[in-house]
């Protein structure tokens, strides 16, 4: 699996697998070398699928290689640079700078955490870098990649957690 930019605009990007191309939103500077928390870039490099998350409530359970699990509205993803679960799954409430999972609108109703900045986090280097749902217009995103949801969900078929997502 292949994401580059493409476009006019450098949040313009194409995912690449088994020879089809999905169009997708990248973070809104771009794709970047040396990412930063809070710059709005989606990283350059080589990463892992790590599971799929699905709003259970909103879709069927997708059909994928990935380990799955259900969002509740007590998930969340830590983004606080001070605290030790930087960029991982919290539980809420919780006290610091975090993202919710369970969202109004529908861009989390899928999302695929990468192996960016993970193994372990370093606080800085950037969090939440997602695959997940695009919004209209495919706008872009804070750093994740950001496919329609049909598109995504065929994207899925075709991943397991040995699968290599390559942005360049």
């Amino acid at each position: 699996m292949v994401v580059k930019h493409t476009g006019p605009d450098i949040h313009s990007g194409v995912l690449e697998i088994n020879g089809t191309s999905y169009p997708c939103a990248l973070g809104k500077t771009g794709i970047v070398d040396g990412k930063r928390e809070g710059d709005s870039g989606t990283p350059r490099g080589a990463f892992k699928p790590r599971e799929l998350w699905y709003r259970s409530d909103r879709l069927p359970k997708p059909e994928t290689g990935l380990p799955i699990r259900e969002i509740t509205p007590t998930d969340g993803w830590a983004d606080d640079v001070n605290l030790p679960e930087y960029n991982r799954h919290v539980t809420l409430p919780y006290q610091g700078s975090h993202e919710s999972l369970w969202r109004e609108d529908h861009v989390y109703d899928l999302i695929i955490p990468i192996s960016y900045n993970d193994e372990p986090p370093v606080a800085g280097l950037g969090s939440a870098i997602f695959i997940h749902i695009a919004r209209e217009g495919y706008t872009p995103t804070a750093g994740c990649i950001a496919l329609k949801q049909e598109d995504l969900l065929k994207v899925l078929q075709s991943c397991d957690p040995e699968a290599i997502i390559t942005i360049e």
